[in-house]
């Protein structure tokens, strides 16, 4: 079974996720333009069940970030949890979108990832 590790920026928040996500995404959506400072967010969706963390993290609008440093790293419920790709140790993480979500607000320059579903709003 695969195991992915990361971090925050600064390292006091560390996390693991086993086996394969359930699915992989780009959000264009303006929460995640700016909670990311760019014009997209990476993440990949897995069961919460497979998911650990260590480290003091505090939360805002159901998304958890380290509570020193302010990176964000992942958002958790009873059933899912969605961690930004980016803190994954291995780069590249290899693991390719299957969706893209907020189109409507994808830049211009940018184009769609052949073979991933496009969503002009949020995922049905």
């Amino acid at each position: 079974m695969t195991k992915l590790t990361g971090s925050c920026r600064c390292g006091q928040v560390r996390l693991a996720v086993r086996g394969n996500p359930l699915r992989v995404g780009i959000c264009h959506c303006t929460d995640c333009r700016q909670e990311s400072g760019s014009a997209f967010t990476y993440f990949g969706i897995w069961s919460s069940a497979e998911f650990e963390y260590e480290g003091e993290t505090s939360e805002f609008a159901g998304r958890e970030f380290c509570a020193r440093c302010g990176s964000r790293v992942f958002a958790l419920n009873e059933e899912e949890v969605e961690i930004k790709l980016g803190v994954l140790t291995e780069a590249p993480t290899r693991l390719t979108p299957t969706h893209e979500l907020w189109t409507k607000r994808r830049e211009p320059w940018l184009t769609p990832i052949e073979g991933a579903e496009q969503y002009e709003e949020d995922r049905p």
